[in-house]
């Protein structure tokens, strides 16, 4: 595995629509965090959707090692974990223990191995104490956690996380943000919240109208008042982007699957 995304010339066209997906080029690096930003409407969510085969366009997509295809399909959700903005959208069972069980029981393990995943992932996230609770019983910013655990409960190589800071109190998006940071899979981040893309990750892709039209060291790229500005980003008034401190790319060799 030579990288961990490479996309060449990727389009997709919902049917009725123009392109959402205007021939991307992309390639993302083992141990690279890389914050994708864009107005809504920029294709974030539908290039997301191709990285573990939700959608599957035209031209060519590898993803953790594999061609994306009809094919590929179950050894790819293996190795790509996606996290959604609803944490309900994937907390279904009835207590955290089984929720967070529920990926690694389906890919045939052992229940002792399950249950070494179970606690290792929740242990993570800092949401070991809430394992018997009920998802429902927690607040958005734990049920978000425990929705990373269920996808670091599969052992993914690659981490996607769409808005992880949406609908976050200042408390809970802080606590959220610093166990992402000790959390060592590569990662592709869609997110508005630009000082979380600042303060976790090194490089910033911006897509608009389909196509990208910015890439780069993210502070470099979060420093280019002229380049937001076209794409409808800014930062919040008053951030002082050189206080926050450039985060460094993980070895290669130090992340999983390398």
């Amino acid at each position: 595995m030579t990288c961990v995304v490479h996309a060449r010339g990727l389009r997709y066209r919902y049917p009725g629509h123009e392109e959402a997906l205007r021939g991307i080029d992309l390639r993302v690096e083992h141990g690279e965090r890389v914050a994708l930003l864009g107005p809504n409407g920029a294709g974030k969510t539908t290039l997301m959707m191709h990285l573990n085969g939700l959608m599957i366009g035209d031209g060519e997509l590898e993803v953790a090692g594999l061609r994306v295809a009809k094919d590929t399909l179950t050894a790819l959700r293996a190795r790509v974990g996606v996290v959604f903005q609803d944490p309900d959208d994937q907390l279904f069972m009835p207590t955290v223990r089984e929720d967070v069980a529920f990926g690694p029981l389906n890919m045939g393990l052992e229940r002792e191995a399950v249950q070494h995943r179970v606690a290792d992932a929740l242990s993570r996230v800092r949401m070991a104490h809430v394992v018997d609770r009920a998802p429902y019983q927690l607040s958005m910013g734990e049920r978000r956690r425990v929705a990373i655990a269920t996808v670091l409960a599969m052992d993914p190589t690659l981490l996607v996380l769409d808005e992880p800071s949406a609908n976050l109190d200042p408390r809970a998006r802080r606590e959220l943000l610093e166990v992402l940071e000790t959390i060592d899979r590569t990662m592709l981040v869609t997110t508005h919240d630009l000082p979380l893309a600042a303060e976790l990750c090194e490089r910033a892709v911006i897509l608009a109208g389909g196509r990208i039209v910015g890439d780069g060291p993210c502070h470099e790229i979060l420093a280019d008042d002229e380049l937001l500005a076209a794409h409808d980003l800014e930062l919040p008034a008053g951030f002082d982007l050189s206080a926050v401190a450039t985060r460094s790319r993980p070895a290669v060799g130090a992340q999983h699957g390398t």
